[in-house]
């Protein structure tokens, strides 16, 4: 027997003992308990680690599968790159689960945290902010105060840390640098840079912890820093991998926002007031491409919104504002060009100027085959996309280039009991595949209803019906409700109709941070939360505070998305069914998220309630049934009242 085969069997060994009931992490674990599933992983990961394998594990919640990937990469020696979905996951993982592991471990580990230059504190940008003084908004004068007064002792410079500064706050891009703007081994503060510190510490690291975001920019831009890891690396992990199709079509394509053509442009006045005050065309010409960009904005209205670009540049309004900007831009070139080597923050203007305008001209021509064209108009800025309608191509492509193992997991990945459709997306070649159970007992722990009677979504009686449905259930279990919905609409018009209608506590999507009402709605424990979006994953609610979960309707994509309206086209010249094809898997998935916030430990006990009779009307509910946990099922809704009014006693 060869030694690499004696080796790979004592690690074998070691993965398993590490989740045996008297085993390592049973040391530090209070009331640790082996789950055969969760070393069931280990041990195929410790396999795929050892063959240079591809493996697809779905890991029903409850499995598990942080510590299972995480025990198995450190015993097998792999240096390891993990990649979460979130910043929120990421930052759990690298501060929550991690120093578990290592403490049960005991192993020598360097480990580092690793996020985007946008999350580092630029101290040149903070420097010329304070040069410029006062702004005129008291809410960006505060946030600036809190980051200056944060930036005197920080040691990371990681924004995140900034108390009482929003994940959201407009002062973020005043601060960090961008790709185009930093000015490299040119800036004074280099030695001092902190996103080179923290790209220091990943290059010395064993295992690094990133987010896809950040992993597909270095895949896509080469800008992250941690891409010369990458040949490097044993093992590449993706949890939460359901979302890196979608996440990485945004990298493989091309943007550009005026957000970033009105920095260079503020820029290039920093320069004539700080260095070049006798060259007065560049302020001139700053000014009026910053007007530009906002003439481009107006186009569109002010609360935003998303469309397909070639169908928008089409209105004369748009199509005069386009023009103008890139007349505008070309004018700035010549300006900028008649001034070069008489400041190097110039001289770096005219480079992200030459970058920017190239950008600009892709989005002349709207009819690439292959890639959708689309615009998002936000509150202050437009940005313009081109995104590709396959990644499946480029990724195998990478896969293929780096002889690592990967390991692709997350709860959600199977539709219609299969991994086809995920394969697929990713171009993945007849990978290893597994699907673990929970270990939670849905049939004594839950109960889901699809309520007989209600009309389908379609029904202008429907909304009423859907209000009435909902505060029923919210009395009988007495808050402990999360309701989640497939739009903004719906929040809106549910909020209004609940706000008067109930006496609990009503949290609402948008009136503070995720962080902050799900803490509040936790501590409450009889609060409702109403919301959209992002609340239907990464939501981790465990004990009674969470007794019911009511689901408006099958989680269908917007018609109107720009980017599926581009996929279904491209599968019906391919003589494909779209729906079929895209939409469902999509919805399959995201429905099977949203029924996993219910149910989070061995002792939760809670309904479901979806409101759409589709699930059972249509040929093609039977996919999504078959996708969710396996509860007990009722039609009756009288049924879930009496169940919620049983355990919400």
């Amino acid at each position: 027997m060869s030694n690499s085969v004696i080796n790979d069997q004592k690690i074998q060994s070691s993965i398993s003992r590490a989740f045996a009931s008297d085993g390592a992490l049973a040391g530090i674990i209070d009331g640790y308990q082996e789950r055969p599933v969760q070393t069931e992983m280990a041990l195929a990961v410790g396999k795929a680690i050892a063959n240079n394998q591809q493996l697809v594990v779905e890991a029903q919640t409850g499995t598990g599968k942080t510590f299972a990937y995480l025990i198995s990469a450190i015993l097998s020696g792999a240096k390891t790159i993990v990649s979460t979905g979130t910043k929120a996951l990421q930052e759990q993982l690298f501060y929550k689960d991690l120093p578990i592991v290592k403490e049960a471990l005991n192993k020598p580990l360097k480990t580092a945290l690793l996020k985007g230059r946008s999350n580092y504190l630029c101290i040149e940008r903070l420097k010329q902010q304070q040069s410029q003084g006062a702004i005129g908004n008291a809410q960006l004068e505060h946030d600036f105060i809190l980051i200056k007064r944060w930036s005197t002792h920080t040691v990371n410079g990681d924004l995140g840390d900034v108390p009482g500064l929003s994940e959201t706050s407009h002062a973020l891009p005043f601060v960090t640098s961008t790709a185009d703007s930093c000015t490299g081994r040119k800036c004074r503060y280099y030695d001092d840079c902190y996103l080179l510190r923290a790209r220091r510490l990943a290059m010395e690291a064993d295992l690094i912890v990133v987010n896809h975001h950040l992993f597909f920019a270095d895949m896509a831009l080469k800008d992250t820093g941690f891409g010369e890891l990458i040949p490097a690396t044993d093992l590449v992990i993706f949890d939460e991998a359901h979302q890196i199709a979608d996440i990485a079509c945004g990298y493989f394509g091309q943007s550009i926002s005026t957000r970033a053509i009105k920095e260079l442009a503020t820029d290039v006045a920093y320069v004539y007031h700080t260095e070049l005050k006798d060259t007065k065309q560049l302020l001139k010409a700053a000014q009026i491409v910053e007007r530009c960009c906002d003439q481009l904005r107006l186009c569109f209205s002010h609360k935003g919104e998303r469309g397909d670009w070639a169908q928008a540049s089409r209105r004369n309004d748009v199509r005069h504002a386009f023009e103008q900007l890139n007349v505008n831009l070309d004018f700035l070139y010549q300006v900028i060009k008649i001034s070069l080597s008489r400041s190097d923050t110039l001289d770096n203007c005219f480079e992200r100027l030459l970058e920017l305008q190239s950008r600009l001209n892709l989005f002349k021509q709207a009819e690439k085959l292959g890639f959708s064209f689309w615009f998002e108009a936000t509150r202050l800025h437009l940005q313009l996309n081109i995104s590709p309608l396959s990644i499946a191509q480029k990724f195998s492509e990478h896969v293929k280039a780096l002889d690592s193992a990967w390991l692709f997991t997350s709860a959600t990945l199977k539709v219609d009991d299969k991994f086809t459709h995920f394969e697929q997306q990713l171009g993945l070649d007849n990978p290893s595949t597994l699907s673990l159970a929970s270990p939670f007992d849905y049939q004594k722990q839950s109960l889901f209803c699809v309520p007989r009677y209600l009309p389908e979504p379609a029904s202008p009686l429907y909304f009423d019906q859907l209000a009435q449905t909902t505060q029923v259930l919210i009395e009988a279990s007495n808050g402990g409700v999360l309701i989640l919905v497939t739009s903004f609409s719906t929040l809106n018009r549910l909020q209004t109709s609940l706000s008067n209608a109930i006496e609990q506590q009503l949290l609402v999507q948008g009136s503070d941070s995720k962080q902050n009402l799900l803490k509040k709605f936790s501590e409450d424990g009889n609060a409702v939360l109403l919301a959209t979006s992002s609340f239907w994953e990464g939501v981790d609610i465990r004990g009674d505070a969470l007794r019911c979960v009511i689901i408006d309707k099958l989680p269908f994509a917007s018609p109107d998305d720009p980017l599926l309206k581009a996929r279904l086209d491209e599968k019906r010249k391919q003589g494909i069914e779209g729906f079929d094809a895209v939409q469902i898997p999509q919805a399959v998935i995201a429905l099977k998220q949203g029924a996993g916030r219910l149910i989070r430990d061995q002792q939760d006990r809670g309904a479901l309630v979806l409101c759409d009779p589709r699930i059972i009307t249509r040929a093609y509910g039977r996919i999504f049934l078959q996708s969710l946990p396996d509860m007990r099922r009722t039609r009756d809704l009288k049924q879930v009242i009496n169940y919620l009014e049983e355990i919400s006693a």
